[in-house]
């Protein structure tokens, strides 16, 4: 079983995707946990501060680095992870190694970041891409999800995590289904041979290694 920790200004934008699989058969046999801890709940005031205004100026504002702290503090986890484009840069390999663990908490950023004394607290900086988000939820989601759906018992057909895209640094080969022609266009005729080893063949050869 996997705890996931949440660290976020916003969490019923993770908690709608919970209703869905695989977190929801996951959640339904405990395979997993998640635990949304709302940033707001470590306000440094009754107003709700949580952010401020950037030193040296610039356009936005930065989250503090006390309700981060205090909300890491609070939790004690082994695995601290906070969601940053300039991090390094998330893979199915990492996911494989986050399934092997028993909790991870992670650290969604929103508006223009967050404090960079943050980064001195934590194990890990994540990127999930070159590209700029809101904050940091999706990243959340995009890591929680890829790391649920290797838990055993998570997906109905197992096998599909040993032959998908990533699984051996190869992206998975071209898939095909009804009709066999649309608009002129025709499934490969090996597909329909029924002959195994030359399907095989075909796929391994339609496989593309990951650059």
């Amino acid at each position: 079983m996997i705890k996931y920790n949440i660290i976020t200004l916003f969490p019923d934008l993770i908690k709608k995707h919970l209703e869905y699989l695989p977190f929801r058969k996951a959640l339904e046999k405990n395979l997993i946990e998640v635990n949304l801890i709302d940033l707001k709940d470590y306000a440094l005031d009754s107003y709700g501060t949580v952010d401020g205004k950037p030193y040296g100026g610039g356009t936005g504002m930065i989250l503090r680095v006390e309700p981060i702290y205090n909300a890491l503090k609070d939790l004690k986890s082994k695995k601290t992870i906070l969601l940053s484009p300039k991090g390094q840069k998330y893979t199915q390999k990492t996911a494989k190694k986050y399934a092997s663990l028993e909790e991870i908490t992670m650290i969604c950023g929103r508006y223009e970041g967050v404090d960079a004394r943050v980064e001195n607290f934590v194990d890990e900086i994540v990127s999930i891409g070159d590209y700029v988000l809101s904050g940091g939820e999706l990243g959340a989601l995009v890591i929680a999800e890829s790391v649920t759906r290797l838990l055993p018992g998570v997906l109905e057909k197992e096998d599909a995590t040993r032959i998908e895209s990533f699984s051996q640094n190869k992206l998975e080969f071209p898939q095909y289904t009804r009709p066999e022609t649309f608009e002129n266009l025709k499934v490969p005729d090996v597909l329909l041979s029924g002959d195994h080893k030359k399907i095989q063949d075909w796929r391994d050869e339609h496989s593309k290694d990951v650059s």
